[in-house]
């Protein structure tokens, strides 16, 4: 089994793929959405949940998600029927740094993506192409809440803490106006859903060729969690604005 195949199982239980619960979620789109008829651009969108949710409660959105992965955007498609908002979610498979607009937007969205970009300040730099005069980034990073184990370190790379990460988006010309940092129950929420849930498909499908590596990754993820970065790694959301408009 791919690794897209199981970060979906992983996510059944947890769609918004970022330690945050569905309260968190929706004030943070509540900061990024003030009119409710914006434009808004997932970079690196997954299955477009960030943007599913903001067309559900939203009627006057306009919606557009970039993603690489085809299953992702397969279940995004599908979610997107059921909910009856096709014709304001145009979805792009391709890679999020390469993606192009002829129109901007009011809000470009990118949790847990910065990678895709190679960080921090790259991601910003990207949104800002994408984004309309007076508009909103809703950004969301990692950062390291205590000092790190190496092992910590070799899985998410050096990361800074979070008065550093928020200084390095001031000094690039961005102006914090909400934040969120996620709490210990919603970082431990997030790590049970996602291990939890590939552990349960594993034994509720021990005939399946798959289910002994699947069990095998959930332990292993699991784990690593445990024993290697759940005291020192945490997760903050920015929703910014630029300092000139």
């Amino acid at each position: 089994m791919n690794r897209e195949h199981i970060s979906q199982i992983a996510h059944a239980g947890h769609p918004i793929k970022s330690p945050l619960d569905d309260d968190s979620v929706s004030r943070l789109l509540e900061a990024g959405l003030p009119r409710g008829d914006e434009r808004v651009l997932d970079l690196g969108c997954g299955t477009a949940e960030w943007l599913l949710r903001a067309l559900a409660t939203r009627p006057h959105l306009h919606a557009e998600g970039v993603d690489v992965s085809e299953v992702a955007l397969m279940h995004a498609r599908q979610a997107t029927s059921e909910l009856g908002v096709d014709e304001r979610l145009v979805l792009h498979q391709r890679e999020a740094a390469d993606f192009t607009s002829a129109e901007p937007f009011d809000l470009v969205i990118s949790v847990g993506a910065t990678h895709a970009f190679g960080g921090l300040l790259p991601t910003l730099a990207a949104a800002r192409e994408h984004l309309a005069p007076g508009g909103r980034v809703l950004l969301g990073e990692s950062f390291w809440d205590r000092t790190p184990s190496p092992a910590a370190v070799e899985m998410f790379g050096d990361l800074a803490d979070l008065a550093t990460t928020v200084d390095l988006v001031v000094a690039d010309g961005w102006t914090p106006v909400h934040g969120h940092v996620s709490t210990r129950a919603e970082l431990d929420a997030y790590e049970w859903a996602c291990w939890g849930s590939l552990a349960a498909w594993a034994l509720d499908h021990p005939a399946d060729p798959a289910a002994a590596q699947v069990l095998e990754t959930a332990n292993a993820q699991r784990s690593q969690w445990l024993h290697g970065y759940r005291d020192s790694f945490g997760f903050v959301c920015l929703v910014l604005r630029r300092a000139s408009d």
